[in-house]
């Protein structure tokens, strides 16, 4: 197998990709956010100031909500509007997908931390259904929902289903939070709703600013003013409050314009590369169509193999299909996510769907061209 070193420096050399970019140097980064700074803005102190303020008033309009407020992470947010939640309606419960970001990615912290107890409802390969909610028998204090969910490939509830389940919590005191780490990615999927009106569904939402929008950093959380205060405390209580948070605001306030208006125009990618994909024996696309920009691709063929044909393949090729394969669900077959963005739609999709097809047919021969 290549080492790491091997395939970020393959990576380097390549000037076509797929998926994921190479990164700029950090110089270039923060050369290109000084261009983006306001010659009469200030550095804020520990979040006080107009430049981390108005930003936060910004997202706070964008999702329909009272107040939001920026932190350095959404393990913070998220665990900070849950604890809330919890305390506020008496019960330590919080409901959620068996593959949410909070269980495994980060180690249970709610549980830990907070004293939370979380309870899977539904299937780890498939959304959670109304009909799974209404079969939990003991009471929840908080239902978190991720919009898209990631780790099934991006999928989305049809927005009927969507209301049907928040209407059902409602109903029954739930309170409801969104895990919107890829909310932006939603967009065209609920179309011409706004992303007001999907947030107008939950009482909380967190964004990321730096999945999809290409941000260093950092995340918000948006909801009632009194919440969002209380927030505020958590987060200091938590270390969130830096002394200085404005470059992770510059970063996300250059990746929310430059890359909000182009949510469309990723999607309508997606949609065209998993439609060249399924033409193409030996892969398969979850989900097919995309819900949002983001998909998983199933390959057939070993993980290892693969992954050393794709470094040749690199190497000669100049385009980088794939940062991390891992198995599928079934044997001789492997997955990766692919996250479309600018530079997805400077690939064209017949070079893509013709270069995973010389992948596969390559990890299938009976010996692979040296590699070096």
């Amino acid at each position: 197998m290549p080492t790491i070193d091997e395939l970020i420096a393959a990576q380097a050399a390549c000037t076509r990709f797929l998926s994921h970019e190479f990164p700029r140097s950090p110089r270039a980064e923060l050369l290109a956010l000084a261009e983006a700074v306001g010659p009469d803005e200030q550095a804020d102190m520990y979040g006080g100031g107009t430049i981390v303020t108005d930003f936060e008033a910004h997202i706070a309009e964008l999702l329909g909500k009272q107040a939001a407020t920026f932190m350095p992470s959404g393990t913070m947010a998220q665990q900070i509007a849950a604890r809330i939640w919890a305390d506020r309606r008496g019960i330590r419960t919080v409901a959620m997908h068996p593959r949410n970001h909070l269980d495994a990615p980060e180690n249970e912290a709610y549980r830990w931390l907070h004293g939370l107890h979380g309870l899977p409802v539904g299937q780890a390969h498939a959304l959670i259904t109304l009909e799974q909610l209404q079969q939990v028998s003991e009471p929840i204090g908080v239902l978190l929902l991720e919009l898209p969910q990631r780790h099934i490939g991006g999928q989305l509830p049809t927005w009927d289903e969507l209301v049907a389940i928040t209407s059902w919590a409602r109903e029954r005191g739930i309170a409801l939070h969104m895990d919107g780490a890829r909310l932006w990615e939603s967009g065209p999927f609920y179309a011409p709703r706004t992303y007001a009106e999907i947030a107008a569904l939950f009482d909380t939402v967190y964004v990321s600013f730096y999945k999809g929008l290409g941000g260093l950093a950092g995340a918000a959380l948006a909801g009632p003013a009194d919440v969002i205060g209380e927030a505020r405390v958590w987060q200091k209580r938590h270390g969130g409050n830096l002394i200085r948070l404005y470059p992770y605001v510059i970063a996300a306030r250059k990746g929310l314009a430059d890359k909000l208006p182009r949510m469309a125009a990723y999607h309508a990618k997606a949609l065209e590369l998993a439609a060249a994909f399924a033409g193409v024996p030996g892969i398969e696309v979850v989900p097919n169509p995309p819900h949002a920009h983001m998909l998983h691709v199933f390959l057939h063929g070993d993980p290892e193999r693969l992954t050393e044909a794709h470094l040749a393949q690199a190497r000669e090729t100049g385009t980088w299909l794939i940062w991390r394969l891992e198995s599928g669900l079934l044997p001789n077959w492997s997955k990766f996510e692919l996250s479309v963005g600018d530079a997805s739609l400077a690939l064209p999709t017949d070079d893509a769907a013709a270069l995973l097809a010389q992948l596969i047919e390559r990890a299938q021969a009976p010996m692979l061209m040296p590699v070096g």
